[in-house]
This record gives structure tokens, C-alpha cells and sequence, in this order.
């Protein structure tokens, strides 16, 4: 008898990839590799066994990336300032190339003819997955549910997942869920009442982060050490890449640190709304900012925040392996070896402070830059320096 074809899905065991699961056993006729990453999300193991194993899926594989996805992914990203259109601190679109980059290896492992995933049409998500998928597995066949059914619409997929039997989640208000996801690194939250730009988002939707109204009325103090670019201590602690961002998530979400409300300009030319909560990471690209502030040089730092913008929408894009991404990234790491040091952080009710900054390789002058000595800097030096500056106002 022959053998059925294998296909690999990126499977979280929520409703949607459960319906997907489904849909795909019943359309291929192909046997299904539920693949997990664990990349720090709120996760159930026992609940994504349990729910893979009631829909017939007999490889089931759940992989811890977390200490990866943070070291490999998050870091890089932070050493690079990355925030797309000023605001967002790219925490879904980061995740996907190393999802899509391990789904391409499992497929290979299995000897699977074709991947899936569960993002909408409408979203970023299929072309950050598919991205990766092409770069890392070119002769794959690639299976997008959402652009291929007939089910178009969230209504659609819960009268599917009733009439196979699926469970259907609450939230707290006992209605279908929101569209969560969430990592590590972040937690995004949209659709229902979030989709009419003008409703303040409910509070009840927050989940790793207090209102800063009802934060504690103390400060807290963090103290981050960083060495080539990279945190490695917090309040003198070595932690692993994963353990310290999730202690960095606990410090700042107490104090109602890293709420973004946010109307983005998606790829594909559709915009949404999204409510982003990135309590540690904030941290991190202020600490890490602040760190550079005395060990990098004007020139290094002013190219990198140009270059930003752009490195960022690649991100945004799904260009995580890009040439173009990776030739940005040379230079966002061409100096890091420099900035280490240690940075002291004050969070109170959702404001970040840097009160302190230190380092062996510091460039900051005191004596250069103190009301109290006039002995360093020349007069005659800043008489010619506006002078010759002047001449470029007219050019």
C-alpha cells in the first residue's frame, strides 16, 4: 500500500491551525507533522498534544527555540534600533523567518512534499512565512488554507469548527477570541472592537503589561550590563538570552512599560490596528541606545539611524534573509565589539529613565565637555568651525 504524502504545518493547537489541521487532512488526504516552535509564547504543550491527537496527527514535534530566537533574532534586531514607521518594535515579524526556517528542516527531516501555515489573506504573516519557506526550500510545495477555501471570514471558521467538532476558545467576555500572538519577545492583539481605529482598546485585553495608572507608586531600578552589543546580566545576574528578556518583561510590565497603539501600513497595502505589548524590549533598545551613546563615535551613530528606516521595513517585509538585510546588518554590527558597559534604568508607570551609563570603552570626555574648563576646546577653533559652516547655507 502506498504511502500518504507528509505535510508540515505550523501548528500552535489554537482554532484557527486546528481548523487547518483539519481542512488539510480532509482536502490532501496527507499525513500531518504538527511543528511548534516554542519561541516563548504562552504555551500549553499537554493542550497542543491533546488537541493535535483528537484530529488523527501522529507527529507531533514541539521544539525549544527560545534562547535562539532571542540571540539570533531579537539581539540583532535590537543592536539595529529597528522600529517600523517610528513606533513598532517588529515582535510578530521577527518571529516568522525562524519558524518558517525550522518548518523547511523538519519538512526535510520527514521527507514532507509541502508546508502550511495558518495566516490570513489579508495579513503580513503568509509573506514572512513564504519568504523564508522559498529561501530555505525552494522545490517545497507551499499550501496557503487562507487564500485557497472558501471560508472567508471569522464567522465562517467557527460554523467549521462546530460542524467538525472543534473546540472554540473564550476570551474574557465569553465571545471568539481576539487574534492574539505572542512571543518572547511581544504580544500583539487585533480584530473585534480594535478594528474602528477610534475605540480605546479594553483593558481586559493586556496581558503582560499593568496599566501605568495602576503600576506601583515606587520606582523600580534596573541595572543591564551589556558586552559586544548585547545584554548579558541584569542587576549583576548572567542570564541566558531567553531568561533575561523574560526578566526584563516582568520588571517592565509591572510598571506599565512597552503599550503601543498602532495603525500600521502592512505590505500588502492594507492598513490595520494593533495593540503591541513589548515590556522588556523597550528596555532594551533604551538601555542599548544609551550604552552607545558613549562608546560610538557621531559618524556611527547618526549612519545607523539613517539606515534604520529601511532596515526595519525589511524586517516588517519578511527580508529577514535577504542580501540587502544582511548587508545592513554589517554595518549596524560593524562597531558593537565597543559598546559594553553597564546602563542603570528607572521604570515608573509606563516611563522609561536612563539615570546612569558606564563603560572601559566610553569616548565621553568630561573634561571636553565641562562648564568648569576652558582650557580644552579652542576659540578660535569654534570661530573658524561657524564660519565654515556658515558658507553651507547657501549651497
Amino acid at each position: 500500500m502506498k504511502s500518504k504524502r507528509k505535510i508540515v504545518l505550523a501548528y500552535s493547537g489554537g482554532l484557527d491551525t486546528s481548523i487547518i489541521l483539519k481542512w488539510l487532512q480532509k482536502n490532501y488526504n496527507a499525513k500531518i507533522i504538527a511543528y511548534t516552535a516554542d519561541i516563548g509564547q504562552e504555551l500549553n504543550k499537554s493542550k497542543i498534544i491533546k488537541n493535535a491527537k483528537k484530529l488523527g496527527v501522529k507527529k507531533i514535534i514541539i521544539e525549544n527555540l527560545k534562547d535562539i530566537f532571542v540571540k539570533e533574532y531579537v539581539y540583532p534586531m535590537i543592536r539595529g534600533h529597528a522600529l517600523y514607521e517610528g513606533v513598532y518594535f517588529l515582535g510578530t515579524s521577527i518571529a516568522r523567518p525562524l519558524i518558517a526556517k525550522r518548518q523547511i528542516a523538519i519538512a526535510k527531516k520527514y521527507k514532507a512534499y509541502a508546508v502550511s501555515h495558518g495566516s490570513t489573506g489579508k495579513g503580513n504573516d503568509q509573506v514572512r512565512f513564504e519568504l523564508g519557506y522559498h529561501y530555505f526550500g525552494p522545490k517545497l510545495k507551499v499550501i496557503a488554507p487562507w487564500r485557497i477555501w472558501k471560508l472567508n471570514s471569522r464567522t465562517d471558521l467557527i460554523k467549521y469548527a462546530k460542524k467538525n467538532r472543534i473546540p472554540i476558545p473564550k476570551d474574557k467576555k465569553g465571545a471568539p477570541p481576539f487574534s492574539v500572538d505572542d512571543n518572547l519577545f511581544h504580544t500583539s492583539t487585533e480584530g473585534k472592537v480594535l478594528e474602528n481605529p477610534k475605540n480605546q482598546a479594553p483593558e481586559y485585553i493586556f496581558q503582560r503589561t499593568t496599566s501605568p495608572e495602576k503600576a506601583p507608586n515606587k520606582a523600580s531600578y534596573v541595572t543591564i550590563s551589556f558586552k559586544k552589543g548585547d545584554p548579558v546580566t541584569v542587576n549583576g545576574k548572567k542570564l541566558s538570552p531567553g531568561n533575561l528578556l523574560k526578566k526584563l518583561n516582568i520588571f517592565a510590565g509591572k510598571n506599565g512599560i512597552g503599550r503601543v497603539d498602532l495603525v500600521e501600513n502592512r505590505f500588502i497595502g492594507i492598513k490595520s490596528r494593533g495593540i503591541y505589548e513589548t515590556p522588556g524590549g523597550t528596555v532594551l533598545m533604551f538601555a542599548h541606545r544609551a550604552m552607545e551613546s558613549i562608546t560610538l563615535d557621531k559618524k556611527t551613530m547618526h549612519t545607523k539611524d539613517k539606515i534604520m528606516p529601511r532596515y526595519a521595513e525589511l524586517i516588517y517585509n519578511g527580508f529577514w534573509f535577504s542580501k540587502e538585510r544582511l548587508s545592513i546588518q554589517k554595518i549596524v554590527d560593524q562597531k558593537k565589539s565597543k559598546v559594553q558597559g553597564e546602563v542603570i534604568v528607572k521604570l515608573y508607570k509606563g516611563n522609561i529613565s536612563i539615570i546612569g551609563r558606564k563603560s572601559s570603552k566610553s569616548i565621553y570626555s568630561i573634561k571636553k565637555s565641562s562648564f568648569e574648563s576652558g582650557k580644552i576646546f579652542s576659540k578660535k577653533y569654534i570661530e573658524s568651525f561657524i564660519k565654515n559652516a556658515s558658507k553651507k547655507l547657501r549651497k
